[in-house]
């Protein structure tokens, strides 16, 4: 998995509450077997009319977020269905970080799985950065995990978060990795469990 340890980029300012994982990735997209190709359908029922023409309506389709790599957007994102394949999506758009002031919790944990950084605002802090964002087209924040800081032109602030989902992001550990790091005490454990149980092994490894 890719490090992130530093991000430097333009915001994309999302203003919806209790945005869902069907709405980030419609259920129709769900059928691909890889973990890769859903970028494109980011957002696709909001970002697309019914006759497959860009609708410039939608917030995030306006020039001024285009190569944006840092998301704020509102209340309880990410809520929904369980579909790993709302992060992916994310990832494969560009964006590496994530504000709002809460976030589904599952969705939250899977975004740890693939790089992305989810981070958990006040109300009066995401109304801020609204604000500043869109005042100021081509707004860019820079997110350091190592000082866990963010700051921009006109802000600066220290955020929270769990050591261990830290070090994931830091170190760019998936779940693999993660086990890996514990090779030498799982190999000292087999070793134990097999010589207290030689009962268990088929017969001729007994005599080994």
């Amino acid at each position: 998995m890719e490090k992130l340890q530093k991000v430097s980029g333009k915001v994309a300012a999302l203003d919806r509450m209790n945005v869902d994982t069907d709405q980030i990735i419609p259920k129709q997209f769900l059928k691909r077997i890889e973990r890769t190709g859903f970028g494109e359908f980011l957002f696709f029922d909001w970002k697309y009319n019914d006759d497959g023409t860009l609708n410039e309506d939608f917030e995030l389709n306006q020039t001024r977020y285009t190569d944006a790599c840092i998301l704020l957007t509102q209340e309880n994102f990410g809520s929904g269905s369980s579909r790993e394949h709302a992060p992916w999506a994310i990832r494969e758009a560009g964006f590496r970080i994530i504000l709002a002031p809460s976030f589904a919790d599952i969705f939250y944990n899977n975004c740890f799985k693939n790089s992305i950084l989810p981070i958990v605002l006040s109300k009066d802090r995401t109304d801020e950065l609204f604000r500043i964002v869109l005042e100021n087209e081509g707004y860019s924040l820079e997110v350091d995990l190592v000082e866990k800081s963010v700051t921009g032109k006109g802000i600066s602030f220290s955020f929270e978060i769990d050591d261990f989902k830290r070090k994931v992001l830091l170190e760019g550990l998936d779940d693999i990795s993660q086990t890996l790091e514990l090779e030498n005490s799982i190999e000292k454990y087999e070793k134990l469990f097999v010589n207290e149980r030689v009962w268990v092994l088929p017969d001729e490894r007994k005599s080994l």
